[in-house]
């Protein structure tokens, strides 16, 4: 499947070293312009971009697995988003849908409504980061319920926000010296069955470990304080980690007995990226409210809270928005986003992919021992690295392994609480074949480095 990108040659091609002297010759310019405190995991800047393919200055050919970090999971330059986006841009630019409204910021909340988890009445508010939709979650949570407790799990991630720093788990990049952060946020227990079962050599189930979340809540904080549980159905940052089956519909359970409401943060996990929709969806739970950003708009910046009427209504008039949230061009590039995700059948190849990659990755685990666990769903898919015949975590393995793969024109992310983890976010127009050649290049990576 190739939805974008034909006129780019759907191939690897190393013309340099990467990065290549034009590249370096703009980081130099970069560090003379650009805060140090915004950092690239490979410095090889791009001129194009499309299928499975990066283009940079100097004339390589990335394949990439990253999708921008699951932002253009319909594929760079998707022409549904690119030709929606230049009719809107063309139209006009901004009007600020709080002074002068337009009817695509309607079309795209109706689309939300539609699609996220459960047939109630639903509402929509449109912004323009998944950290300011986690935010605003919270806001109306709060409101609604006239609680002020958030409970969040070890290993999250929620954003870069004074309040989400603060419900992220991971200390370093994020948190570290930009405190003090939000209070009344409470950390629970995260159901992580690699290291919770397998690795530990003990049985957790998903109810059990959810039973150690309300234990907590009901010991340490009080269920009557809480206003929302806030959870990635599958965690991003901390490492692809998909809680034990029965983990998520015990505590929605939960939620709902005790007034609490329930978000789920789909900010990475949300649209075709896991084979459905949103990932949610796997073990059929339905959030109160839903959080969604990355993917929704092909790779321009939007965001989106969708929930239950009564609570997004319970947020009175003026309470919410902001001046760019659900800009035009965005919303434009949404529709046409979702329009791809539902006829393009990017679900499905979502899990053709995931199939590949982990038939890859399991062969490569019979191999090599410190491939210690394969976790994920559809085209969000992640390897644990550990010590040879140990789980302690093996993060300099993994920095190895993208070093090399960068070199040879593979970009990988790495990611997890104890940075040991590879994870796989491939646009889902990649083709067949370059996701074949780039673990081909996995593979000799591991072959050099662990023989």
């Amino acid at each position: 499947m190739e939805i974008g990108g034909e006129a780019l040659p759907q191939e690897r091609k190393i013309v340099t070293e990467i990065p290549g002297p034009k590249s370096r010759e703009i980081e130099e310019r970069r560090k003379s312009a650009v805060a140090t405190g915004v950092g690239s995991s490979l410095p090889a800047y791009v001129v194009a971009a499309g299928g499975g393919i990066l283009k940079d200055a100097d004339g390589n050919q990335l394949i990439d697995l990253g999708s921008g970090i699951a932002v253009t999971t319909a594929g760079n330059a998707n022409p549904r988003v690119v030709e929606a986006a230049k009719a809107q841009l063309e139209a006009f630019t901004h009007t600020c849908f709080m002074v002068n409204p337009y009817e695509s910021y309607v079309e795209v909340a109706e689309a939300l409504n539609r699609l996220t988890p459960g047939d109630h009445e639903k509402r929509t508010v449109l912004l323009n980061s998944g950290a300011e939709a986690v935010e605003n979650a919270v806001k109306i949570a709060r409101a609604h319920t006239g609680r002020d407790a958030v409970v969040v799990f070890d290993h999250a991630y929620h954003g870069r926000t004074n309040l989400t720093m603060a419900m992220t788990a991971k200390a370093a990049p994020y948190k570290a010296g930009f405190g003090p952060f939000a209070g009344e946020v409470y950390r629970a227990p995260m159901s992580y069955p690699y290291r919770d079962n397998d690795a530990a050599g003990t049985k957790i189930s998903g109810e059990d470990a959810a039973k150690r979340v309300i234990t907590m809540i009901e010991k340490q904080i009080g269920s009557e304080y809480v206003a929302a549980i806030v959870i990635e159905p599958i965690q991003g940052e901390g490492g692809f980690i998909v809680p034990a089956e029965g983990f998520l519909p015990t505590l929605v359970d939960y939620a709902r007995e005790k007034g609490i409401v329930f978000v789920a943060d789909e900010v990475q996990a949300g649209f075709a990226r896991t084979g459905k929709m949103f990932a949610s969806e796997w073990e059929g739970i339905v959030p109160d409210l839903i959080t969604t950003a990355k993917g929704i708009a092909g790779g321009l910046p939007l965001s989106a809270v969708t929930g239950r009427a009564d609570i997004m209504d319970s947020v009175g008039p003026g309470r919410l928005g902001g001046t760019y949230g659900g800009n035009p061009a965005a919303c434009a590039a949404a529709l046409g986003a979702i329009a791809s995700y539902e006829e393009d059948g990017l679900p499905e190849r979502a899990l053709a992919i995931g199939e590949i990659i982990v038939d890859r990755l399991t062969k490569l685990q019979s191999k090599y021992p410190e491939v210690g666990d394969i976790r994920g769903r559809g085209a969000m898919i992640a390897a644990e690295f550990v010590e040879h015949d140990s789980i302690e975590p093996n993060a300099d393995l993994v920095k190895k392994i993208a070093d090399y793969c960068a070199k040879n024109g593979v970009l990988v992310l790495t990611t997890g609480t104890f940075s040991n983890i590879l994870r796989f976010l491939p646009p889902l127009t990649i083709s067949d074949e370059l996701l074949g050649d780039a673990f081909d290049v996995i593979e000799a990576a591991l072959a050099e480095l662990l023989g």
